[in-house]
């Protein structure tokens, strides 16, 4: 079982001391989350809370993932990388291109794209894009980005995006993995068509059926056999049994936040952050890997 570390809430001069940290007591990978701006207003409800109130505060902070991927790429060796999630259908799929193929070139190849189809409307509203249609749009982006990843001329003719041959460099070594975030029947079959599935805050019971949908939907798409991530968080210690049911619905990797995990508030410094970081590495992370 792979761990990843939330790095929400945190104070961005703070990123790259924590992701040191994580990498240093045995956490796999960093996820960070992603919005350009925030209204200060909107009636957009969130998705993942039964009242439709975000679980985040607006006032922490937001960096650019990719600007910030090169930062901690730059202090680590072997720490990999992925949005949860980047929304994807709110920007220019040539830009995303470049963005990302250019973070997998200084990193060494240890990014993943988490992508999601967004929620808050207000937000695409600002940056100019449109809401509805999202979910299409971002099928078709999809396509563009394995398209220009592939390097040399290549063109894209489809009903949302149009463009005659371009040449994209730097071009990836390989094509970035590609991971869904959601649990509607719509998100979890995207999931199913691509690399892996990013699901957040379930209970065991919840998992399961999600899980069994994902793998039933990836038999649809002839894609059984092909790797497939998932990873998710849940509302279970990460102690041997719940791991071993874990991995039998197929988890890869827990989703954590040290400091949650611990009861404790986000840390407004980059010293309590990493004491989280090391008290959950030596309770969960080091007897799993030593049994």
């Amino acid at each position: 079982m792979k761990f990843a570390q939330a790095m929400i809430g945190l104070e961005t001069k703070d990123y790259v001391a924590v992701a040191v940290a994580a990498e240093k007591a045995g956490f796999d990978s960093v996820a960070l989350s992603d919005h350009v701006v925030y209204p200060q207003e909107f009636s957009s409800p969130y998705p993942y809370t039964p009242d439709g109130k975000p679980q985040f505060d607006p006032t922490w902070d937001f960096p650019d993932p990719w600007v910030t991927i090169g930062a901690l790429a730059s202090a680590t060796t072997s720490l990999e990388f992925f949005t949860n999630v980047f929304v994807l259908p709110a920007r220019n799929p040539i830009n995303v291109a470049k963005a990302v193929g250019t973070a997998a070139a200084l990193s060494g190849d240890r990014v993943s794209l988490g992508i999601g189809a967004g929620w808050l409307r207000e937000e695409f509203d600002i940056l100019e894009q449109s809401f509805k249609g999202r979910g299409k749009r971002l099928d078709e982006m999809i396509e563009v980005l394995h398209t220009v990843w592939g390097g040399g001329f290549v063109e894209h003719h489809g009903e949302c995006f149009d463009f005659a041959p371009i040449d994209m460099r730097p071009a990836p070594s390989r094509q970035i993995p590609i991971l869904v975030g959601g649990h509607s029947e719509i998100a979890l079959r995207r999931a199913a068509r691509n690399d892996g599935w990013i699901g957040v805050n379930y209970s065991l019971d919840e998992l399961s059926g999600y899980a069994s949908q994902l793998h039933e939907f990836r038999r649809e798409a002839g894609r059984s056999a092909e790797p497939f991530e998932m990873v998710v968080s849940v509302r279970a210690a990460p102690d041997a049994s719940t791991i071993e049911k874990l991995e039998e619905l197929g988890v890869t990797t827990i989703l954590t936040s040290a400091w949650m995990a611990a009861g404790r508030p986000v840390p407004t410094n980059a010293e309590d952050a990493i004491d989280a970081i090391q008290q959950y590495a030596d309770r969960w992370i080091r007897p799993t890997r030593a049994s």
